[in-house]
């Protein structure tokens, strides 16, 4: 049974008339629209990166702060939404800029959880560029939380990975969350 069929039965057991005019094409837009918000399958680190490595005798922090990310919660399948914050100590390459980005949105366009989101990040930010260190903070706000259950509007959750020099060495950590406030 195709995306499309699946959206139609849905659809039907919610009690909808599928053939009415406002929901006619709905299955097909809504099956077309979940394959978009869960490409980040389709991706894989090389592709995303496609080389954009770059050779660099700076070891400073290098930071991308302020990345959207929308993904979808997986034990609801409903969206979460937030910012990114991503550094690194570079060893000898830096990462092309858009591609840290591009990393984000390939592991939250799957179902997650937020949780699991900031590790994968900053793991695969530390196996692209051998950084001597990965940072990675998300903040989100979860619609799962919002729309239903304890139906918290302004609730944000906050999550971190340290690894390396960010993990070691408390200066090295407090700079970067002092960069992100």
């Amino acid at each position: 049974m195709s995306l499309e069929q699946q959206y139609t039965a849905i659809l039907a057991q919610l009690g909808e008339d599928v053939s009415r005019e406002g929901l006619v094409d709905t299955p097909k837009r809504a099956a077309k629209a979940m394959q978009y918000l869960c490409r980040g399958y389709q991706q894989t680190l090389e592709e995303v990166v496609n080389g954009a490595l770059f050779s660099s005798d700076n070891s400073e922090m290098v930071m991308v702060k302020n990345i959207e990310l929308y993904s979808l919660c997986e034990h609801h399948m409903l969206p979460f939404i937030g910012k990114a914050h991503v550094a690194y100590l570079p060893n000898g390459k830096v990462l092309g800029l858009s591609k840290v980005a591009r990393i984000v949105d390939m592991f939250a366009r799957r179902l997650q959880i937020q949780e699991n989101l900031t590790r994968q990040i900053a793991e695969a930010v530390e196996q692209v560029t051998g950084a001597s260190g990965v940072g990675v903070v998300i903040e989100a706000q979860h619609m799962c939380m919002m729309m239903r259950g304890v139906e918290k509007q302004n609730s944000t959750l906050v999550t971190s990975v340290m690894l390396g020099h960010f993990r070691s060495n408390t200066a090295t950590r407090s700079e970067f969350l002092s960069l992100i406030k």
